[in-house]
């Protein structure tokens, strides 16, 4: 069968809400985007078969982003204090089905509420791990620590974000690296599609005064030895999740 590739008219037609029911309303907020170029046929080697790296002009790219976890919860249920609010931390790269739609591939999504992660890897069969985080806001500055359950490093990422700006323009780095509404995961009955429903984000500049490169080890990929190729930010969007589909 031969493989499609994502059209720029096709990734903007998952921008649409989709016609069937939602399950969950979720709340990302403070969001950083640090991203790495990477060798595409690195990245093709960690991938499960079915999927294909994602390129934008030839190159792939790799990130770490921490951000807010706001006001989880079921459609149907109001948020709950203590279990609605938490962190969490993910490591991603940009990929594309067979069908050539795009999406997010997830090596690890390091999170501080444990039903969070039950909930994730049970219905939605994601890597997610449990870990013990804080994120401290003072003078416009986000000091935010991660350190992963069985893990000695604790990652910090100090950063700050600017004004938002317009979303960004379709066909641009930052529409490739932004712009996804559509993940993968590996489950039993092989790769099936998520997709969330939000506006485009509004985009920010980010200051970034302290990283580190530990979730990518912890993914199994070489220390890049440079600080990220591309930084940017968003104050954050409200969420519609949908469930998985083939």
């Amino acid at each position: 069968m031969p493989v499609s590739f994502p059209t720029l008219d096709g990734r903007l037609a998952f921008r649409e809400r989709p016609l069937r029911a939602h399950v969950m309303h979720q709340t990302w907020e403070s969001l950083l985007f640090l991203h790495w170029r990477w060798d595409p046929a690195d990245i093709q080697r960690t991938l499960p078969p079915g999927l294909h790296v994602d390129t934008f002009e030839g190159e792939a790219w790799l990130a770490i982003v921490p951000f807010y976890m706001r006001g989880i919860r079921p459609r149907f249920l109001p948020a709950v204090r203590g279990v609605s609010d938490f962190l969490e931390l993910n490591v991603r790269t940009y990929v594309h089905d067979e069908q050539g739609r795009p999406g997010v591939w997830f090596y690890s999504l390091d999170c501080n509420q444990p039903l969070a992660v039950w909930t994730a890897r049970t219905f939605f069969h994601l890597p997610y791990q449990h870990a013990r985080m804080s994120a401290e806001a003072s003078h416009g500055w986000i000091d935010y620590r991660c350190q992963r359950r069985g893990h000695s490093a604790e990652s910090l990422f100090r950063y700050s974000l600017a004004e938002t700006s317009p979303p960004a323009g379709p066909g641009t780095l930052a529409f490739f690296l932004a712009e996804r509404y559509l993940l993968f995961s590996q489950t039993p009955r092989g790769i099936r599609c998520g997709q969330v429903h939000h506006s485009p984000y509004p985009l920010a500049e980010a200051a970034l005064e302290a990283w580190d490169v530990n979730p990518l080890l912890q993914a199994g990929f070489s220390d890049p030895q440079r600080p990220p190729d591309h930084v940017i930010g968003s104050t954050g969007v409200d969420v519609a999740v949908y469930p998985l589909t083939a």
